[in-house]
């Protein structure tokens, strides 16, 4: 069940609240861009040019077509303000491969300190990853294109894109670096432990320091989960498998959200290099590069940017989200817990749960509802 919101404090970023009775978004008011304290700033709808309606009825064809859990964890979020919400945004429960943009952000952090560079040899790091992948570097695993198998990496049931339980023992490659494009979890945990060496502290600690502190994320409403210490250092998770992933609410993944929606600065302050931001944003797989593994259904070939989806012309000559605005961007998991980014509205739309997958199809009838209501596009 959705709660309405009415205005309250300073704020930011990613929040679906239920509005259900009000005046077509005719004039619009308080359209500067907010960020959240220690709370959001609620607004409704049509305060922020948003037709009540069109939200409502694009809230309830997602709810038709999610699991169990509805659109209780959903939140959206124009010009930093909350302006539908879910009545469960709190709950703090893992994300799965949502967690892969969060590493990713840590890869940004430590080329902006000049600690390494996309192209730097991963076995630079992690020695034994140059006597079986030569040259294999940093770019190739935010991109999925590393190649890198770990051993026991064989398919249990219908995980087959990398369940080993040991990812960082190296095992023979699936492909030379850069060659294809294959969705890899054993590799993203061994990319996870690749940068804790290049920072010389486990990525959480060096996230929450730099990241969730200033953008205000609550400690209590998130945490990185990890394999435990491997050579003296605790490694998180890199993929969001095994139990190792970020664990996070609906309310809190909306100001990572926001912070990129910002182009990684917040409230003024720079927390991420804008480059970066824009990078990691965009398709950076060639629609037509070789499916590294033709029986997975996970294809980032011209959607795939830097551990985040974006909305490009896939390998199939669709878009990947036909219904929403062309610069929208995602950072994506399994159990349709999802952050979608769209820059042209000014808002972010966090929709979380632990019930099963939803496809891109439930989401393209979502968008092209809500479009026509949304006004000031740019």
């Amino acid at each position: 069940m959705l709660q309405h919101m009415s205005p309250g404090p300073l704020a930011l970023a990613i929040v679906l609240t239920a509005c259900l009775a009000a005046p077509p978004a005719a004039a619009v008011a308080s359209t500067d861009m907010v960020f959240p304290g220690k709370s959001w700033e609620e607004a409704t709808p049509q305060s922020q040019g948003i037709d009540p309606a069109r939200l409502r009825d694009a809230i309830d064809h997602l709810k038709s077509g999610c699991g169990r859990d509805g659109v209780r964890q959903l939140v959206v979020v124009r010009n930093g303000r909350m302006v539908w919400k879910g009545d469960d945004v709190d709950n703090v429960h893992g994300v799965w491969s949502v967690t892969k943009s969060f590493t990713s952000t840590t890869l940004g952090l430590l080329i902006a300190d000049g600690k390494c560079s996309l192209d730097t040899p991963a076995g630079k790091h992690v020695p034994q990853l140059g006597e079986k992948y030569p040259s294999l570097t940093l770019r190739h695993f935010v991109t999925m294109t590393s190649g890198y198998r770990a051993k026991g990496d064989e398919p249990k049931g219908g995980y087959i894109h990398g369940p080993s339980d040991t990812p960082f023992e190296p095992g023979e490659p699936l492909f030379a670096p850069g060659e294809k494009y294959a969705y890899w979890d054993s590799a993203m945990n061994q990319f996870g432990n690749v940068l804790t060496r290049v920072a010389g502290e486990p990525l959480e600690e060096l996230f929450r320091r730099r990241v969730a502190g200033p953008i205000g994320m609550d400690p209590k409403q998130w945490d990185w989960g990890d394999f435990g210490e491997l050579d003296r250092l605790v490694v998180n998770g890199g993929s969001g498998n095994h139990g190792k992933h970020v664990h996070i609410s609906a309310r809190e993944l909306a100001r990572f959200g926001h912070l990129y929606l910002n182009r990684g600065t917040w409230a003024g302050k720079r927390v991420l290099d804008p480059e970066w931001v824009d990078a990691a944003t965009r398709v950076s797989v060639p629609a037509d590069l070789p499916l590294g593994q033709p029986e997975s259904k996970i294809d980032g070939r011209g959607v795939y940017g830097f551990n985040w989806w974006v909305n490009g012309t896939g390998a199939n000559g669709k878009q990947k989200w036909p219904g929403a605005p062309a610069d929208t961007f995602a950072a994506m998991g399994f159990n349709n817990n999802k952050c979608f980014v769209v820059p042209s509205w000014g808002m972010v739309i966090v929709r979380l749960g632990t019930d099963g997958e939803v496809p891109d199809a439930v989401w393209d009838g979502f968008f092209p509802r809500l479009a026509p209501g949304v006004s000031g596009q740019k």
